[in-house]
């Protein structure tokens, strides 16, 4: 078990449930833009936020940010100490920084100090273009040795001022060696580690790999706050980490629905049926599994275990629950009806 570290009013690390985290991608100077996004991510169910600061000018969004959502807000600090400094200033509930690209041992010090100050943890976070110039020297090039040994040495540079409310994070757009640095540094450290797979892609191929990089080190015990990266609103960020704690076992609450991959008996818009299903549950927060199948050879069946589910016939089907069979409907009905059998099992 790790350390645990709290940021702002959520833990992480030690026996803390596993945190959704997400990046505001509004530009930091358009301050209401970014506090409509907090606020939607926030509605989402992120549970920590980070924004990038890059310059003085926007270090006014942290206090903004903090008048407009309740969830932590992380700043992201790349070069400039002082910048950390005044966000801390301004209430920020943890720092993302490198301690290493910030200058001389007096500016390091002087960020522990202000975050020891006021109990703000700091996330070493470190990828392909972070890693120290002597480190990749060593290695040749960006391997996972080369992040996980630079994620340990700068957390050393904070330790040398009595610093340890560290979070480490090593991201690669290589899921394999993402994968290896995560591995390493869970034998090498006991810091909480925050997950994630950097320049991950589009929102297709982002999920895949995020999923696969993920998701193998969290069925592995390895992993306390995830962020999955997509080149997408972010909003589906969260969305995506929430369902894939769920499948994996490690998060309990809102709907889990199950579908048929349809084939040759199917005599209904099964597809257009799923994808209207997961949409309208979306947002509930009953912890039950839908199952939305294609025929009532297989249906009730195979998708017993379900909560309640629907089954497609010839222009028609049933509704199931616990695999038996409660009413049979028209194909136009299916969706109602299945609906109205959510909301009966809300109110009991």
């Amino acid at each position: 078990m790790t350390r645990q570290v709290t940021a702002g009013n959520v833990k992480i690390g030690g026996d803390a449930p596993i945190s959704v985290q997400s990046m505001l991608n509004v530009p930091a100077n358009d301050i209401e833009g970014s506090v409509k996004q907090a606020i939607a991510l926030e509605n989402a169910g992120c549970e920590i936020i980070r924004a990038a600061v890059p310059d003085m000018s926007a270090v006014k969004l942290i206090d903004a940010l903090k008048n407009a959502v309740k969830v932590p807000i992380v700043c992201d600090i790349h070069f400039d100490w002082r910048l950390a400094i005044e966000c801390v200033a301004a209430g920020v509930d943890k720092v993302r920084i490198n301690p290493g690209n910030i200058g001389s041992a007096d500016r390091i010090k002087a960020v522990a100090d202000a975050c020891r100050n006021k109990n703000i943890p700091i996330r070493i976070g470190i990828n392909s273009g972070s890693c120290e110039k002597d480190v990749l020297n060593k290695y040749g090039h960006p391997c996972a040795e080369a992040l996980a040994e630079s994620a340990i040495k700068n957390a050393r540079m904070l330790e040398k001022y009595d610093f340890n409310d560290i979070v480490l994070s090593v991201k690669s757009s290589n899921v394999q060696e993402n994968y290896k640095a995560n591995i390493l540094l869970s034998q090498n450290t006991d810091y909480p580690l925050h997950l994630g797979v950097t320049e991950a892609g589009t929102e297709r191929s982002g999920i895949i790999k995020s999923s696969a990089g993920i998701g193998g080190l969290l069925l592995n015990g390895i992993g306390n706050t995830i962020r999955v990266s997509l080149t997408a609103n972010p909003v589906k960020e969260v969305e995506t980490a929430k369902t894939l704690l769920k499948v994996l076992g490690l998060r309990k609450g809102g709907v889990e629905i199950v579908s048929c991959p349809t084939c040759g008996r199917t005599q209904i818009d099964l597809i257009g049926l799923a994808n209207r299903v997961e949409e309208a549950l979306l947002s509930h927060d009953l912890d039950i599994k839908v199952a939305i199948m294609g025929c009532i050879v297989n249906g009730p069946g195979e998708a017993k275990e379900a909560d309640l589910g629907i089954a497609g016939g010839d222009g028609c089907g049933v509704v199931f629950k616990k695999g038996q069979v409660i009413r049979k409907v028209s194909e136009d009905m299916l969706f109602p009806a299945l609906m109205e059998e959510i909301e009966k099992y809300e109110r009991s």
